[in-house]
């Protein structure tokens, strides 16, 4: 929520008006007692009686008019900053209001987007998966009845068993970028292991690790899924932009005394090269993350490390709850 800069405690203004009030009451009573202690009408009159081909008794009137003249000039100064401070708070309250819209949106989108991808997921795991090894079967078969089939046959249900077992990988690989293995039935914790696995086959020279909370948490769905993306986010860029050796991820829960709950921070740290913070500002991945975050009331911080690297923080407010 944008902070209200031009507001004011009710309690405070009275108190300003107050005292203002007090301040013009007493300077009024000492100047009248001294006005009429020294006479200072005469004194003035003495003193410019000598200058009367100049007018110069007639300055007081002059004064007067003067000052008439800055009050008014003050008070329509006044009306003036006041409309303007009117329309600066309503423009405050529609760019609130409309940031708070953008907030909403992006949380629906985001779980409409995961709702399709668990659904499709689903789909090519049950639909798909049971086509393809409906196939291997009978592909297995063939291949295994040699004395009852020619050599050629044999062959093709050979590259037709190749095939299916390279079919059913890409749907295995694919059902695990829509929807990250564990993360519904283990947690959060669990997915970013299983996500590790990956990255330490793929990859063995780097060294990836993890620490996360003691008891397993359920930071609710949107913030679990948010937080996945984001280690994904920040392994891709570290081990394949970075060429980076060690990759380190923290989850942890902190208190959150500003918005009076918890918080999960995540936090994926590396030794690579290290990113312009520029170009981290520009990356479309750090941007999308960003409005994630930040469309769940967290906060996302990016940029390289002093003694080198490169850091992601994510800061997500979640509701107490235990898995």
């Amino acid at each position: 929520m944008m902070p209200n800069t031009m507001a004011r405690p009710p309690i405070v203004a009275r108190f300003s008006v107050r005292r203002d009030l007090a301040i013009i009451a007493i300077l009024f009573f000492v100047v009248g007692w001294l006005c009429a202690r020294y006479d200072l009408s005469d004194m003035l009159l003495a003193l410019t009686q000598p200058f009367e081909k100049y007018h110069l008794d007639e300055l007081p009137g002059v004064l007067l008019f003067v000052a008439a003249a800055l009050t008014w000039f003050a008070w329509r100064r006044m009306r003036e900053t006041q409309r303007e401070l009117r329309a600066r708070l309503a423009a405050e309250n529609e760019l609130r209001a409309a940031f708070d819209t953008n907030q909403r949106l992006t949380r629906d989108n985001v779980r409409l987007l995961e709702q399709e991808r668990r659904q499709l997921a689903r789909e090519l795991h049950d639909e798909l998966g049971q086509s393809l090894n409906a196939i291997k079967i009978d592909a297995v078969t063939m291949r295994d009845a040699r004395d009852a089939l020619p050599a050629e046959t044999e062959r093709t249900a050979q590259r037709i068993v190749a095939v299916v077992d390279h079919v059913e990988g890409l749907v295995h690989d694919i059902v695990g970028r829509l929807r990250p293995a564990g993360l519904d039935e283990l947690g959060l914790a669990a997915a970013i292991d299983h996500c590790l696995e990956g990255w330490r086959r793929r990859m063995p020279a780097v060294r990836f690790n993890f620490t996360g909370p003691a008891v397993e948490r359920d930071f609710g769905e949107s913030a679990n899924i948010t937080l996945f993306r984001m280690v994904q986010e920040g392994l891709t860029n570290a081990a394949k932009h970075a060429s980076a050796r060690h990759v380190h991820i923290e989850l942890e829960t902190r208190e959150a005394p500003a918005q009076q709950c918890e918080e999960a921070v995540l936090t994926v740290r590396d030794d690579g090269v290290g990113v312009h913070e520029t170009s981290a500002a520009r990356g479309l991945g750090l941007v999308g993350m960003r409005e994630r975050v930040e469309a769940l009331g967290g906060s996302f911080d990016a940029g390289p490390i002093a003694d080198g690297g490169f850091r992601l923080v994510a800061r997500i407010p979640f509701v107490h709850q235990t898995a």
